[in-house]
């Protein structure tokens, strides 16, 4: 299973999609080279990247750790696919300029829940992550 993920250029209706979405559809790949499940997620997008947190005792977390690609399907599941390489995020200026983003994005986050914050993701209690994007075709359905 190959990690690497070159980044490149996104279409223009890619990256008006990526800015205009509330979600990404987002699978890993499984250490058998299976897709696992698409599950939404919310994101943030800047500077070419998506950005997102999740927990850290996630099937997403760990296969990232173990080098999994991410498949993204932006807006729904039908949307522009782009694959991803996740690094981990841990500075805290950028994880507490994913919570603004969040908070501008997402009425509840705005009220300060499900909100990125720099404390937790030092203390371990959430992952934070920049993924670099390429376009793509989905994998086939199995």
């Amino acid at each position: 299973m190959s990690s690497r993920v070159e980044p490149q250029a996104l279409s223009p209706a890619t990256e008006a999609k990526l800015k205009s979405a509330s979600l990404i559809y987002v699978a890993t790949e499984r250490a058998n080279g299976q897709m696992s499940e698409r599950k939404p997620i919310w994101f943030t997008y800047d500077g070419g990247k998506i950005f997102f947190t999740t927990s850290p005792d996630s099937w997403k977390a760990k296969r990232i750790a173990h080098g999994s690609k991410l498949f993204i399907w932006v807006g729904d599941e039908n949307g522009p696919f782009l694959v991803g390489r996740a690094e981990p995020v841990s500075d805290p200026a950028v994880v507490d300029r994913m919570g603004d983003a969040y908070a501008k994005k997402y009425w509840i986050a705005w009220l300060g829940l499900f909100r990125p914050r720099s404390s937790r993701v030092t203390e371990g209690q959430t992952k934070a992550y920049a993924v670099t994007l390429t376009e793509g075709q989905p994998p086939p359905a199995k």
